[in-house]
């Protein structure tokens, strides 16, 4: 048997900080070919160590059954930077087991969810007749630039044929309890970064310079001067937050030659790609200013939202078995590699609680882990029954 909080363990004990394995593929990969899945590792990019998009990242893709209906689990192994090691209690890459909780750095994003569904197709496999397929879409790329894992998964599903009729993410979904929520879409996001061109002189001397500082906050002014929307149906209102505002200044005496400022939008089904590029620079033009300026968009998810899934239902089911509770059908929240599976099957993100994640002494309760196991042999026992 494979117990889900010792999986969870072993995987910890890998330092999969992105862009590293660290062997956590390794570790998973034995678990599913002792289980009879037939796994192929999708190695994308190229240098060892650049985090800005050409590292080479180690995938996983691997699936048992050649029939339709297919589900899959989709995941990833790598984690975010420990930060200060002297401020946790416990080794970040130990998998301590304490007080009711396993301790360490991915232990709620998101290797005791990878864990948990491990276990769970063990436990489905045993009991039941596979009527179909049931497939792991694994990413060592969602914590850093996301460019050579699941988006390029997908694309090789696609050219190979891979059919996926749902999916299910294991992203820590529940605030505080197991049960409460189920993220049934995300909201979409755009990074924008506002240049403003000055001419760099004297502050003593003004007439022979052009400060950038004042048209740099003008044009921020009028981005946040204005609320997109009030929300809808299924989705909050869309937010626009300005990130930081530079311009590389050590100086008292000297008036800078650029201005630079960040945003980020996360924006409803209201907008797309198209038309919230049309609100921004529609925005920008309204801002007086004195000094040229560059703006750089750069889009990293569209707004979706899974409509009707016969998964989703039988999710509900059983959690609200397992836990007592019924789960909130949410949009809420940031985005996820869910943001690339939408566009092959339909996708809902479901897994842990997510209050540690990213943390210092980042933990879960064991109970969470076993009962999620439980939440996903359920579902899948009712998908292969539907």
């Amino acid at each position: 048997m494979i117990d889900p909080v010792q999986l969870t363990a072993a995987l910890i004990k890998c330092p999969s900080v992105t862009p590293a394995d660290a062997g956590a593929l390794d570790v998973l990969q034995q678990a599913l070919e002792g289980l009879g899945f037939s796994c192929q590792r999708l190695p994308f990019g190229g240098k060892e160590d650049d985090r800005e998009g050409e590292a080479r990242i180690d995938n996983l893709y691997a699936r048992i059954g050649q029939q339709a209906p297919h589900i899959c689990f989709a995941g990833h192994t790598d984690v975010v930077p420990t930060g200060d090691l002297t401020a946790w209690h416990d080794d970040p890459f130990g998998g301590t087991l304490r007080n009711g909780a396993i301790w360490g750095r991915g232990a709620a994003d998101m290797k005791g969810a990878i864990a948990a569904f491990v276990s769970a197709v063990e436990g489905f496999l045993e009991t039941e007749t596979l009527a179909g397929s049931i497939s792991f879409l694994i990413t060592g790329d969602e914590e850093g630039p996301s460019v050579n894992g699941t988006v390029k998964m997908v694309e090789w599903l696609r050219q190979n044929g891979e059919v996926i009729d749902g999916c299910i993410v294991g992203e820590p979904t529940n605030p505080n309890k197991m049960g409460e929520m189920i993220k049934i879409g995300r909201r979409g996001s755009v990074n924008g970064v506002i240049t403003v061109n000055g001419t760099q002189g004297h502050v003593a001397y003004p007439h022979l310079a052009n400060n950038p500082v004042p048209s740099a906050i003008a044009l921020a002014q009028s981005l946040i001067q204005e609320k997109l929307d009030d929300g809808t149906e299924h989705f909050q209102p869309s937010n626009l937050e300005i990130t930081s505002f530079d311009v590389g200044n050590m100086t008292t005496n000297v008036i800078p030659a650029l201005a630079s400022v960040r945003f980020n939008i996360r924006y409803n089904d209201l907008w797309d790609r198209a038309s919230i590029t049309s609100w921004i620079n529609a925005r920008l033009d309204l801002a007086t200013i004195n000094a040229s300026f560059d703006l750089s968009l750069s889009h990293t998810a569209d707004c979706f939202r899974t409509e009707k899934a016969p998964f989703v239902g039988h999710l509900v089911s059983a959690i609200t078995e397992v836990t007592g509770r019924t789960p909130e059908l949410s949009t809420s929240g940031g985005t996820s590699d869910a943001r690339f599976i939408k566009d092959i099957c339909p996708v809902v993100e479901f897994g842990l609680i997510g209050q540690t994640m990213h943390m210092v002494d980042e933990h879960v309760p064991t109970e969470a882990i076993t009962q999620l196991r439980d939440i996903y042999r359920k579902t899948l026992k009712r998908y292969f029954s539907q």
